[in-house]
């Protein structure tokens, strides 16, 4: 299932999605202060490209990972995790888009909070 599932989600949007992530990640490492951003963007941006059959774990980020999750969290990360709640409860209508709203809350999670976070 993960492999048609990933097909599928690259075809009908994965790919795109994760391009984006990966020139933001690019964008970011252009200065000093962006660079832990940037290596965040290209974790968002590895898990975009193919979601079916990882996983995602919210773990210990320690107090430098407190302090950036916040500022992740007040600059763009609560938005982008609305976007993909957003798109989830809308996949999540039909019997055919519930693994793929599945893939886009778990794409929320680290959305939200993406230092600390461990893609499994």
């Amino acid at each position: 299932m993960s492999l048609l599932g990933n097909l599928i989600w690259l075809i009908l949007g994965g790919l795109i999605s994760a391009i984006g992530w990966f020139l933001g990640g690019i964008i970011f490492c252009i200065t000093v202060i962006g660079i832990p951003f940037g290596i965040q963007c290209f974790k968002i941006s590895s898990l975009t490209l193919t979601p079916f059959g990882k996983d995602v774990e919210i773990g210990n980020f320690g107090a430098g990972g407190l302090i950036a999750n916040i500022i992740w969290i007040i600059l763009f990360g609560w938005e982008l995790c609305l976007g993909h709640i957003v798109f989830g409860l809308i996949l999540a209508v039909t019997i055919v888009g519930i693994p793929f709203a599945k893939q886009h809350f778990k794409l929320a999670k680290l959305a939200i909070l993406p230092f600390g976070a461990d893609i499994r």
